[in-house]
């Protein structure tokens, strides 16, 4: 008898103890934000939250208000919706509210790196040295390069002549603006003598097309990958495609290259002085090359199109960038030496700016996540204060809460290219209820986790669309086109990409 009573008191604990981890007996707490577990043990709202994020969160914020906190996979996420709590959030202690965990798991999921606990410090530290200020200098001239390696050298050749050229646009703004981005930061073939810098180039040009080629089908995974939903036959092709970039990022491999970057370098160089053995650098090779360049072809594709469909914002910004070019003494014109496009001149573009700005704002869509470490206090906007439960998950999407948000952006679903500049070209100031707000555009996250490379994100966007706009006429092929919707399986991922590509002309100015 006493036996039957053990194990029946096991079972029920058993019972008991799944319910538990499956959400059934969790209550809301005096303070705590509205609690919505969903319909499905454990599961709660992940279906609806991996169908749509967007859309599922403006109907929480509908039914619930700026803050509420729901079941997702087993895990609490609490959204705040409310861009005046945005900086108590990004701004907390990490001993309270860490993004490091969540990060670390992701990373290993998706690229088979495993952090050690310097690896914040070393992406930080270099990246303000080679990605920030003086650096930044340095890899703008070597991406500059790169982009004249790959668009202009056969400009004087007679092999280009001022006659309309078709592409595919995404594919095109891609495909140029990742390798140029390789090259710079990953370096370039060895010339190995005088006499053999075109073959290098050559080289270089057919071994970024390659990377590219393979990428573009790592990239189409990812948001899948991320979310541990890959069937059997696409998780076997990520695995094979993950041996393969760590074998073509290998550390052994990048070392034998010439003008490899300083921020490639000196991060390999800490990671070795911290014990951490090659194959996992390697690991960690792959992971820059898609910090680096999964968004910024992308977001390059946008702010074309957009320009295009927006016939007074194309003619306002290749003004500028015509203007930017004569009061720095070149011209693109044939038997002209190759424009040569610097950080200062970079500098000179408020109204591109304002373009890029306007464009990241439609289609940059991060979460920023953090691990709630310890009971911690959040007081709103209204004045209402709740307390974000040890064990959670605090998180914020800007896209729907400030981006896309008519009360902070006029007719936000339409692009205005001088929408973030005033007339005399200083930066617009953004309000709420009468309110300044510090957080009306987040595309590269905010706090401790915003993105360390987005000043040369935005340079290589800016080169890109410097040189397309100072030599070539663009047009679409279909002047009726509709702007092509965004694949929402990419929400929280950074810049999000079309559902479908878009046939374009180019020709020659000169």
């Amino acid at each position: 008898m006493a036996l039957w009573v053990i194990l029946l008191c096991t079972f029920i604990a058993s019972v008991l103890g799944g319910l538990y981890l499956l959400g059934t007996f969790r209550r809301r707490r005096p303070n705590e934000p509205p609690l919505d577990k969903g319909t499905i043990p454990w599961l709660g709202y992940a279906l609806d939250f991996r169908k749509d994020s967007s859309e599922f969160l403006k109907r929480m914020q509908r039914k619930h208000g700026d803050i509420f906190t729901v079941l997702i996979g087993g895990y609490y996420f609490t959204f705040v919706m409310d861009p005046f709590c945005f900086g108590a959030i990004v701004k907390e202690s990490r001993s309270k509210l860490d993004f490091t965990a969540f990060a670390s798991k992701l990373v290993l999921q998706v690229f088979g790196y495993k952090p050690i606990e310097a690896n914040n410090s070393i992406i930080h530290a270099s990246s303000t040295k080679h990605l920030m200020g003086d650096g930044l200098t340095i890899l703008t001239q070597a991406t500059m390069e790169n982009f004249q390696k790959l668009m202009l050298f056969n400009l004087s050749s007679g092999e280009e002549k001022r006659v309309w050229q078709e592409d595919s646009l995404f594919h095109y703004c891609y495909n140029i603006v990742f390798r140029a981005g390789y090259l710079a930061l990953f370096g370039t073939e060895p010339h190995r003598g005088a006499g053999n810098n075109e073959k290098a180039n050559e080289q270089d040009r057919i071994h970024s097309n390659q990377l590219f080629y393979e990428f573009r089908k790592y990239d189409r995974l990812f948001p899948r990958l991320a979310y541990a939903v890959l069937p059997p036959k696409d998780k076997i092709e990520a695995e094979r495609l993950k041996r393969l970039f760590w074998s073509m990022l290998s550390v052994k491999k990048s070392w034998q290259k010439d003008n490899i970057s300083g921020w490639i370098s000196d991060q390999d160089q800490l990671l070795t002085e911290h014990g951490v053995p090659e194959y996992m650098r390697d690991r960690f090779m792959f992971m820059l090359l898609w910090a680096s360049q999964g968004n910024t072809g992308p977001t390059a594709f946008w702010l074309l199109l957009y320009l295009m469909k927006h016939p007074e914002a194309m003619k306002a910004v290749k003004d500028e960038v015509d203007e930017v070019l004569r009061e720095n003494g070149q011209e693109a014109k044939p038997g002209s030496p190759p424009i040569n496009i610097t950080r200062d001149m970079l500098n000179q573009t408020p109204l591109l700016d304002s373009a890029l700005e306007e464009t990241l704002r439609l289609v940059a869509a991060p979460i920023l996540i953090r691990a709630v470490l310890q009971d911690t206090s959040l007081k709103t906007s209204s004045g209402t204060e709740y307390t974000l439960r040890k064990g959670d998950r605090v998180a914020l999407f800007p896209y729907v809460s400030v981006q896309m948000n008519p009360e902070i952006h006029s007719e936000p679903h339409k692009f205005k290219y001088d929408r973030f500049v005033n007339p005399d070209g200083t930066k617009k100031d953004f309000y709420k209820n009468g309110k300044r707000l510090k957080y009306f555009n987040m595309p590269w996250g905010a706090g401790v986790s915003i993105c360390p490379g987005r000043f040369f994100a935005t340079a290589e966007i800016k080169l890109f669309v410097f040189i397309m706009l100072s030599h070539y006429d663009l047009e679409l092929v279909n002047e009726e086109e509709e702007i092509p919707a965004i694949d929402i399986s990419r929400w929280g991922f950074g810049t999000m990409q079309p559902v479908r590509d878009v046939r374009f002309r180019y020709r020659l100015r000169f």
